[in-house]
C-alpha cells in the first residue's frame, strides 16, 4: 500500500489527510489558519502529525494545495490578500519538515482536476469547476487538458503601486499567471468594492462572503454565512432580494465563462454549494437566458464536496509517484 499526504490550506481552516491507493483516508485533521508566513508553520506541523499517525515508512510523497497566486514549478505560495502571505516558500519548507517530496499547487485548480478525473466532470473534455465560497475562482478543462497557466521566473509579490489590495498593474513582469480568476470578472460597474480595488466583480456580489455581509447591510442582522441568508430567505423579501441579486451576479459571470470557454459543463462547488438547489435551479433558469453564441452547458454540483481540494491534493501527490 502507498499513502499520500493531501493538504488543503484554507483562508480559515488548513485540511489534510493521509490517503491510501483508493483514496480512503487512512488519517485525517485540520488546525486553524494562521495569518501570514505562520501559517507554514501550522502545515508542516498538522502534516507531521498525520505522518506519524499512518506510519513515516508509508507515506511516500505530500501534495499541497494553496489559495491565491501559486507558482507551481518554484513550489512558492506567491500571493494570498486573504491569509497574507507573499512569496511563501512552501515547497522548500515542508519537503524539509517531512523527509518526502512536496507537489505544491492552486487549490480551486487541483480541486477542478479532482471532480474531472473522479466527480462529476468525468468524460468531458471541455469543463468548468467553480468554487464558490468566500471568494470564486474556476478550474478550467479545455480540450481534454486541465489549464495551469504559466509560472513566472521571478516567483515575487513584490507590488510597486503599494497597494495591498490591488493587483493588477501592481505585478512585476515575469510573475505567475493564475488562469480561472472569473470572480474578478465585474458584471455591476457601480457595484460594490471588491477586495482586488475594483467595483462590482462577480465575487463582491454572488460569493457566499458577498451574500451574508449584503444582508447584514440591508437588514442590521448579522449573520454567520450565506446558508442562513438562504434560510431567511422562506420568510424575510430583504434575504430574498440578496440571494436574487447573487444569482443573477453569478448568471452573468458565468455567462462570460461560458462564451469564452465553451465549457459542455460547469461543476460548481465551495462553500455555497451546500444550499443545493436553492443554488442550482435559479442558475439553471438564468443560464439560459444569458447564453447566446455557444451552446448552453449543463450545471451540476460538485461530486467531491467540501472535500475536492483535498482530492485534488492527493492526486498531485500522487503524479510524483505515477511513473517510475
Amino acid at each position: 500500500m502507498t499513502l499520500v499526504l493531501a493538504v488543503d490550506v484554507g483562508g480559515t481552516t488548513i485540511k489534510a489527510e493521509v490517503t491510501d491507493d483508493s483514496g480512503v483516508p487512512v488519517a485525517a485533521g485540520s488546525a486553524r489558519t494562521p495569518k501570514g508566513a505562520a501559517a507554514l508553520d501550522a502545515i508542516a506541523a498538522l502534516g507531521t502529525q498525520l505522518i506519524k499517525e499512518a506510519g513515516p515508512e508509508e507515506v511516500v510523497a505530500a501534495g499541497v494545495v494553496l489559495p491565491g497566486i501559486v507558482d507551481r514549478e518554484r513550489r512558492i505560495g506567491v500571493y494570498s490578500a486573504n491569509i497574507g502571505w507573499s512569496s511563501l516558500p512552501a515547497g522548500e519548507v515542508l519537503e524539509r519538515a517531512w523527509g518526502i517530496p512536496v507537489a505544491v499547487d492552486h487549490d480551486v485548480t487541483c480541486a477542478g482536476w479532482a471532480e474531472w478525473a473522479t466527480g462529476a466532470g468525468q468524460g468531458c473534455n471541455d469543463m468548468a469547476f467553480v468554487a464558490i465560497g468566500t471568494g470564486i475562482s474556476a478550474a478550467l478543462v479545455s480540450g481534454g487538458r486541465l489549464l495551469r497557466g504559466s509560472t513566472g521566473g521571478s516567483g515575487s509579490a513584490e507590488r510597486t503601486g503599494g497597494a495591498d489590495r490591488t493587483l493588477g498593474a501592481s505585478w512585476t513582469s515575469g510573475d505567475s499567471r493564475q488562469p480561472g480568476e472569473i470572480g474578478h470578472v465585474v458584471v455591476r460597474p457601480d457595484g460594490p468594492p471588491c477586495g482586488c480595488g475594483a467595483r462590482g466583480c462577480m465575487e463582491a456580489i454572488g460569493s457566499a462572503a458577498a451574500i451574508a455581509r449584503a444582508y447584514a447591510a440591508v437588514s442590521g442582522t448579522s449573520v454567520v454565512g450565506a446558508l442562513d441568508v438562504e434560510l431567511a430567505a422562506a420568510h424575510d423579501e430583504r434575504a430574498r432580494t440578496v440571494w436574487d441579486d447573487a444569482m443573477s451576479a453569478l448568471a452573468d459571470g458565468l455567462t462570460v465563462l461560458t462564451t469564452l470557454f465553451g465549457p459542455e459543463r460547469i461543476v460548481i462547488g465551495g462553500g455555497l454549494a451546500q444550499a443545493g438547489d436553492f443554488l442550482l435551479k435559479p442558475l439553471t433558469t438564468l443560464l439560459p437566458e444569458r447564453v447566446r453564441v455557444q451552446p448552453v452547458p449543463a450545471l451540476a454540483m460538485a461530486a467531491h464536496g467540501m472535500r475536492a481540494g483535498l482530492a485534488g491534493a492527493a492526486l498531485l501527490g500522487r503524479e510524483q509517484i505515477a511513473t517510475p
